[in-house]
């Protein structure tokens, strides 16, 4: 049985920033910190293994290690802890799948294959279709990741109708990280049955107005209570909008993780994990200064 409707509020879910020791290994102890925090400031779950959670470098052994972190920690990942999939070969996206299925997560935020470019829609809907026959029963509570500035692969509306008629009882949900107004007005028309988040915290007030469920953001890392009325009210807030034009200026995770070392003033969160490199220090003090102008005091 699913946990995901679209007829309910999904509310906010933290894209959980990834902390990793000077040796790239995994740092736990600041993972359960940090997700606790954003916990206790408004998110009403975590999404683990995504983008800004460097998902793609992340082994199906570690993933195992942080779930089970989570778990030792007093978190009911059923209620609270969504994973992502990253993954181009469709056995390997299975067993992320699984895992996160066996130990009962919440969701599944399931990414296309981003190795291979210029595929069109007929060999996209065979590799997802591949891995829910895969999974059998245990496939449910997806939701589709469309994020084609990092997979090269976009899902079009049309692939979602196709994968959202074959697997009713599997594909729940949409997140839109296109930064595409049009495509996303679309989306929420043609796919309101289905849990539609904005994964672009621009689009994200406007896209709740719409029908919008909520949203899965790397920003809730940072400044949660200031997204918050976004997602609930679908409010308006041009210091958002200025704070994600200013990290898009950067390679994103780094400059994420920029701003959540600068919160906790605490340079360890200044690590990433290869391919990524982290911001110079003039890339910090720049981002703490555009921080600090967005929001004084």
């Amino acid at each position: 049985m699913g946990y995901l409707n679209a007829k309910s509020q999904f509310g906010l879910s933290c894209a959980l920033a990834l902390p990793v020791n000077p040796d790239f290994s995994i740092d736990f102890s600041r993972l359960r910190q940090h997700a606790r925090h954003v916990l206790a400031a408004g998110c009403s779950t975590l999404t683990v293994f995504g983008t800004t959670g460097e998902g793609a470098s992340v082994s199906l052994v570690e993933r195992e290690q942080i779930l089970d972190a989570f778990l030792a920690a007093g978190l009911p990942l059923n209620e609270q802890v969504l994973g992502g999939v990253a993954a181009s070969a469709v056995g390997d996206a299975v067993e992320q799948a699984r895992l996160l299925m066996d130990r009962n997560c919440r969701g599944v935020l399931l990414a296309p294959p981003f190795y291979f470019k210029h595929v069109n829609d007929e060999g996209l809907y065979a590799w997802f279709a591949q891995v829910f026959e895969k999974l059998g029963t245990q496939a449910r509570d997806v939701i589709l990741y469309h994020i084609p500035s990092v997979t090269e692969a976009a899902l079009s509306v049309e692939l979602i109708g196709r994968l959202k008629s074959t697997f009713p009882e599997v594909v729940v949900g949409v997140k839109d990280s296109g930064g595409d107004w049009a495509y996303t007005e679309r989306l929420l028309s043609e796919h309101s049955d289905l849990t539609i988040l904005i994964g672009d915290e621009r689009h994200l007030a406007a896209g709740v107005r719409l029908g919008a469920k909520g949203a899965i953001s790397g920003l809730a890392n940072v400044c949660p209570a200031e997204i918050l009325p976004l997602v609930q009210y679908g409010k308006d807030n041009s210091r958002i909008i200025d704070l994600v034009n200013a990290v898009s200026k950067y390679p994103v995770t780094p400059a994420v993780k920029a701003l959540i070392a600068r919160e906790k003033n605490d340079d360890g969160w200044l690590n990433v994990r290869a391919p990524l490199t982290r911001v110079s220090s003039q890339q910090a003090n720049e981002l703490a200064s555009t921080w600090d102008g967005i929001f004084p005091g």
